[in-house]
């Protein structure tokens, strides 16, 4: 979309907040438009697109008409938007409750919701000054990705689009195409479900995302009502949990001792044959096959599934998928960028809906530097002047120069004298409230929050502020983050807090042994409910990552915590921390896989004409790749270095023949 249509949309907003009387169609077309074209469908069509923007923006855009004349006649037809009617209200909040509201935001970091919250938090902020507040000691509660098909589904849900999409069914275990509306999505038994109205069975289904077997399609000509009286949570709490059931599993001897520990026993030969040479036979209780596929695929040669056979076709299906992948061509690819581009690229609406967070902002922040201004919006320098002189040629239609905003940053300290009654944020919308308002439920549970009812009260700020799409935020539910093991949880959070060092017992994957080692506690992070410590290891003298449910034992050793371990707390903190002696690994994803590429900090990327990626990713250890390659099952493949792509076909070579077996 080019800068003229962010000219446009802006005059043309200001125009219709600074009119009490309305201006007819004509009148906008003459002195915001300047069409003189004469053609009048294209201008009707142009300005019917601009008033849905601006709608969709959280602007009410009224329709008068003069007494006696229906809206269809343009001449009798007025427009404005009420001044109040698209304001947010201004919400005061404490430093507690503003401590509990940044956990919430920060939520959402890597998924399709995190740019809505920090948005949210920005206009929060535009409205007053945030308070002083400090976060939790190292306490940093995420939700896990949940992939691309997520960000597609709640982009096509809150515009109210139905959806298409390929589903593996769970109990006849065929692929059929669905068209759904979507009605809401949710987290349950660890798994994302969606919830809507299947068109071809005519009934409301529930899918779980995992089982998706292609991209999701929206539908953009077709529009859909959801009930009113739909609730997402209601939903999933009648979801009954899947039965438990079991598997035999043959495990290469001397490997995957974490899987052995799982074992509730070792099969008798005679259940399932007896395991080839060099195997051991486990019975191993899981609910969802294609859960256990998933890590059983990635283990590759070293575990094979024996039965049920929906469980050996899945991971079967999986390691051919991801061994298809991995031989097919390598497309044409170039990266355009220094910095990773995963996300859309930016619209007219999404530079407007800044600019318009921009200016009340700074009527409330006088004389910042304009590097601050730039970082506080996560824009470069460049792209924040570019916002600043459409704004400082934006003003009233035909209006004298004090009719255009005025802001000056010609010493690099940003001031705004006049604003043109932009001074206040624009309402939420669906999405911020989402982000904000489901966040804050799911941080119910999390141990040693502020008190006081901070959770409790902010919520109810935010509803009231919210509004009508408030309500809406119950078409979302996100998963638990209160850890599991609670007692683990308390000593590492308090060692942080002491700077004190501890003693870990820890079952390693990688080198598949338990190990003991001393670390110094940096800061407490999850995904979902699943909580890491990050540590300065002194056992391999570098930052590690550790795994609480893989902590067999710790406790303090009587020693304080090194300054070796000490580095800046910034937010989010990093499932894989980058080092100088990091390999630089190309892979090329999926449409279905492309959010794999932020959840591992890609540093460029490339997009490519299937709606894929290829990008770069820092790993510090390679070995494990082949593994994650299995595992994705056709969503990841390695293009460099070419020894880590060849063993990864390697290992999916050798699985297949273990399987061929």
């Amino acid at each position: 979309m080019s800068l003229t249509r962010t000219e446009r949309l802006l005059n043309l907003l200001i125009a219709l907040l600074n009119t009490r009387y309305g201006l007819h169609r004509s009148e906008l077309r003459d002195k915001v438009y300047h069409d003189t074209s004469g053609n009048d469908v294209a201008f009707g069509r142009m300005f019917e697109r601009d008033k849905n923007d601006l709608r969709a923006m959280g602007f009410d855009v009224e329709t008068l008409t003069d007494l006696g004349w229906s809206e269809d006649d343009p001449a009798t037809t007025r427009y404005r938007i009420g001044k109040e009617s698209n304001r947010l209200p201004d919400v005061e909040l404490g430093p507690e409750e503003w401590t509990v509201l940044l956990l919430a935001s920060q939520l959402w970091e890597r998924a399709a919701l995190g740019t809505a919250a920090q948005s949210a938090l920005r206009k929060l902020q535009a409205s007053g000054q945030l308070a002083e507040v400090e976060l939790p000691a190292g306490v940093q509660p995420r939700i896990k990705p949940a992939g691309q098909a997520f960000d597609d589904i709640v982009a096509a849900m809150h515009a109210k689009h139905p959806v298409a999409f390929t589903y593996l069914a769970g109990t006849t275990g065929k692929e059929k195409e669905r068209i759904v509306e979507p009605w809401g999505l949710g987290s349950r038994f660890g798994q994302w479900y969606l919830m809507g109205y299947d068109r071809a069975r005519k009934a409301a289904r529930q899918f779980r995302l995992s089982r998706l077997t292609s991209a999701v399609t929206t539908l953009p000509r077709e529009q859909y009502e959801p009930p009113a009286d739909f609730n997402i949570r209601a939903e999933l709490e009648r979801l009954p949990e899947l039965p438990l059931r079991t598997a035999v599993v043959h495990v290469r001897k001397g490997h995957l001792l974490a899987l052995r520990r799982r074992a509730v026993q070792e099969a008798a030969p005679q259940a399932s044959g007896r395991p080839r040479e060099g195997y051991d036979q486990l019975v191993l209780e899981y609910r969802d096959p294609e859960v256990l596929a998933e890590e059983l695929a990635s283990y590759g040669p070293d575990a094979l599934a024996v039965e049920p056979a929906v469980l050996v076709e899945a991971v079967r299906r999986r390691l051919q998928a991801a061994a298809d992948f991995s031989a097919a061509p390598v497309p044409a690819y170039s990266f355009t960028d220094t910095r990773a581009r995963t996300a859309r690229k930016g619209t007219s609406e999404d530079q407007l809906k800044r600019m318009l967070q921009l200016v009340p902002f700074l009527v409330h922040n006088q004389g910042l530097h304009i590097q601050d201004v730039a970082r506080h919006f996560g824009v470069t320098r460049e792209e924040l002047e570019a916002d600043l002189r459409i704004l400082i040629c934006s003003g009233l239609p035909e209006g004298y120069p004090d009719d255009l905003l005025d802001i000056q940053w010609e010493d690099d300290h940003v001031f705004i004298t006049q604003d043109l009654d932009l001074k206040k944020p624009v309402r939420f919308t669906v999405e911020e409230a989402c982000a904000l308002l489901t966040g804050l439920e799911t941080l119910n549970g999390l141990p040693d929050l502020p008190g006081g009812g901070a959770l409790e009260s902010v919520t109810l700020k935010l509803l009231a502020a919210a509004g009508e799409e408030g309500l809406r935020a119950a078409s979302i539910a996100g998963p638990q983050v209160a850890p599991e093991d609670a007692e683990t949880h308390a000593i590492v959070r308090h060692a942080i807090e002491s700077r004190s060092q501890l003693h870990l017992t820890y079952l390693s994957p990688q080198r598949d042994a338990v190990t003991e080692r001393d670390v110094d506690p940096l800061r407490l992070y999850s995904l979902d409910n699943t909580w890491y410590l990050e540590a300065w290891c002194h056992l391999v003298d570098g930052l590690r990552n550790f795994r609480l449910d893989r902590v067999e034992d710790v406790h303090p050793n009587g020693a304080p915590a090194s300054k070796a371990g000490e580095r800046e707390s910034g937010v989010p903190a990093k499932l894989f921390t980058p080092n100088d002696d990091d390999t630089i690994v190309t892979v090329q994803l999926t449409r279905q896989g492309r959010g794999l590429a932020e959840d591992y900090y890609a540093e460029r990327t490339a997009e490519l004409p299937d709606g894929g990626l290829v990008a770069e990713i820092r790993f510090g250890s390679t070995a494990w790749l082949p593994m994650f390659v299995a595992q994705h099952g056709g969503a990841v493949r390695i293009l460099a270095p070419a020894e880590v792509a060849d063993a990864a076909r390697d290992w999916l070579a050798a699985a297949l023949h273990t399987y061929a077996g």
